[in-house]
């Protein structure tokens, strides 16, 4: 079974060459202001709107991300259309960019079915806060394996131990998907969001819960549950919203990607 795209063309362009375009362009503004820091990471949180609006800001965390050398990373994201409890392991065999296909890491997926008892729920996998992520790791990272986990409602508790099992392996990385605040003014947005990045910068998960309104919190709230087990450190690499790219401050979202080593 192949997991077949389901938002190219609205969330992100459904042909190679202007895909090329976006990260070419999105390159070359950040080299003209910025350095990448060197260091090795396993770890990002990432956002997931279309590109023209927080595709920048991923970016960055993805062309950091290939210094880390891994060959299998893990996609977790919140579903968006689908209601239901626990976390749902897609099965496919592959995954459908407008690059070619990324394969899937069977190994991995089977450890995961049988360690955490993990199901596959077919509906949820049409998920686009997983979904963009695809075209950004086969443009920067290659032929690597991934696997995509969509989460409903669980507790960050388990979700943690996932992402803990995953990072203890040598070879495996985790990606972990949100947007920050929807559609409040820029500077409402901008409040609300410091409250986030805060509890991101200083691995505080009691934070989140006094503002932080990310749509992928309980993902966010696993990694910093992780990332405080496994001696991790994050940092912020960019936070924007949806005005830099359509000056509509009225109604914005925000975006943040940032890693942890």
């Amino acid at each position: 079974m192949t997991r077949q795209m389901s938002v190219a063309g609205t969330f992100y362009p459904a042909r190679e060459n202007e895909l090329d375009r976006y990260f070419e362009h999105f390159n070359k503004i950040y080299d003209e202001q910025a350095s990448l820091p060197n260091v090795k990471s396993k770890a990002l949180i990432v956002p997931h709107a279309g590109y023209v609006y927080s595709g920048y800001t991923a970016s960055i965390a993805y062309r950091l991300l290939q210094n880390s050398n891994l060959k299998t990373f893990v996609v977790i994201g919140p579903s968006h259309r689908v209601a239901f409890e626990g976390v749902s392991l897609c099965g496919a065999q592959s995954y459908e960019t407008p690059f070619g296909s990324l394969q899937s890491a069977d190994t991995l997926v089977e450890e995961l079915r049988e360690n955490f008892h993990l199901g596959t729920i077919l509906n949820p996998h049409a998920e686009h806060s997983t979904e963009v992520q695809f075209p950004f790791i086969q443009h920067y990272l290659g032929n690597v394996n991934i696997v995509e986990l969509v989460y409903g409602n669980v507790k960050p508790e388990v979700l943690s131990k996932i992402i803990d099992f995953i990072l203890k392996k040598e070879d495996c990385g985790v990606i972990i998907s949100t947007d920050l605040s929807h559609f409040y003014t820029l500077e409402d947005a901008n409040t609300l969001d410091t409250i986030c990045l805060s509890a991101i910068k200083n691995l505080d998960t009691n934070q989140l819960h006094h503002g932080c309104e990310a749509c992928g919190m309980i993902g966010v709230e696993a990694m910093l549950l992780s990332a405080k087990k496994l001696g991790l450190h994050s940092n912020v690499l960019d936070y924007r919203t949806s005005a830099d790219a359509s000056d509509d401050t009225s109604r914005v979202v925000g975006y943040v990607s940032a890693y942890f080593h």
